[in-house]
This record gives structure tokens, C-alpha cells and sequence, in this order.
């Protein structure tokens, strides 16, 4: 029987990879990576000569179980994503699930995570809190935001720098202009901004200084 790892990799910054996810990037058969292209980078950094194929939310549907097969026999695998960790608004949990069911050995590394630093560095409670990911774009969004509008923990949310003022605009809406809100930008990488205030402060900020990068929005739960 093989196994299958999910290994982290960095969200921006090189040396944020662990000397275990190299190993084990250099010890498997195969690696699935989200771009290929994205990912032979950083495998090339490490001198990581490992064969690559590629699996992404477009295509997962129709390999899992060929790669569940191939991992029944006697072959080891490593998932990693663009960025951070695979599974986390990213491939991965198709695939995790499909291996457990197949009795199929589910390996999952610590690694590099955009939300925790952000969540940490924002200054709002972080003993309690509800990860969201990217809210619906359009059909059940005000439905989830009037739901979220009374949750008390700290919500952290993923957002494209084209839609971060219009989400924030959203924010205010339903949970009132004074929510206090921290917006990370560019973790660990040169440009990296942390822009804290209230949800009419931080929007007003962005809507002069349009945003450019990955962005984390933390917003403090309901009073």
C-alpha cells in the first residue's frame, strides 16, 4: 500500500518551506501539483528532480481514481498547491477523502497557512474563530452574510484585490461601518501590508490605494 502527503508550501517567502517538506518531496514517486509551472520553481530552488502531474480543481473530478489506484499498489505521493497548504480553498479534500475511503494512508505535514499569520497579526481575538474562505460571488451571499452578521467569533475571509473594496463595502452593510477589520497583504513577501482600523476606515484606505497581491480580511465578531 502507498501513502499520499500533503505537503504545505510557501505562501510567498522561499524559506518558509520545512527541511521534512523537502524530504518528502524528494523521497515520493510522484508529485500532484496544482501549475506545474508555479510549482517547478520552488522544486527547482531545492534541487527537488521528482516527476510532476498536474491536479487542479478542473481536472480532480476525473483523476482521483486513477491516483487512488495507483497509491492501492505500492506508490507514495505528495499533493502540494500553488501556495500554502492543499486543501485550505485549494485542491486537496476530493482527493484526502477518496484515499481514506480506500483505506489508503493520509499524511498531512504543518506547514505555511496565509490565515494564521494573518489572524495572529491582526490584534482581534484569535482563541475563537471561524474560517470562511472565499464568500459565493453572487447567489447565497446575502444570505451567508446576514447569518455571519451575528457570529460572535472572529471571521477570516480570502479576497481578490479586484473585490476587496466592494467585500469590505458588503461588510459594512451587514455588520456596520465601526466592526473593526484587518486586512494582510502580501504575507511574507517584500510589499507585505497589514492595514487594521474599522470597516469604513480600512475601505476608504483601499478605495485610494487600490490593492494588488493576496489578501486575508479578518473581522471582529459581533459584540
Amino acid at each position: 500500500m502507498g501513502k499520499l502527503f500533503i505537503v504545505p508550501t510557501p505562501i510567498g517567502n522561499m524559506e518558509d518551506i520545512t527541511l521534512r517538506a523537502i524530504r518528502v518531496l524528494k523521497e515520493v514517486d510522484l508529485i500532484l501539483a496544482e501549475d506545474t509551472r508555479t510549482s517547478a520553481k520552488l522544486l527547482q530552488r531545492f534541487e527537488i528532480d521528482t516527476p510532476m502531474l498536474s491536479h487542479h480543481m478542473h481536472n480532480e473530478h476525473k483523476t482521483v481514481e486513477g491516483l487512488v489506484s495507483r497509491l492501492s499498489g505500492n506508490e507514495t505521493m505528495a499533493l502540494i498547491s500553488d501556495a500554502g497548504t492543499p486543501a485550505i480553498s485549494d485542491p486537496g479534500f476530493l482527493l484526502t477523502r477518496a484515499c481514506i475511503e480506500a483505506g489508503v494512508d493520509v499524511e498531512c505535514l504543518p506547514g505555511a497557512t496565509a490565515f494564521v499569520p494573518a489572524l495572529v497579526n491582526s490584534g482581534l481575538p484569535n482563541d475563537k474563530f471561524v474560517f470562511e474562505g472565499f464568500l459565493p460571488p453572487k447567489k447565497g451571499r446575502q444570505t451567508r452574510l446576514t447569518l455571519l452578521a451575528e457570529e460572535p467569533r472572529t471571521m477570516i475571509f480570502y479576497e481578490s484585490p479586484y473585490k476587496l473594496v466592494k467585500t469590505l463595502t458588503d461588510f459594512s452593510q451587514y455588520f456596520g461601518e465601526d466592526r473593526p477589520v484587518s486586512v494582510s497583504r502580501e504575507l511574507t513577501k517584500m510589499y507585505e501590508e497589514q492595514v487594521r482600523g474599522t470597516l469604513s476606515e480600512v475601505s476608504a484606505h483601499f478605495e485610494q490605494n487600490p490593492p494588488k497581491g493576496e489578501l486575508v480580511i479578518i473581522v471582529g465578531g459581533a459584540r
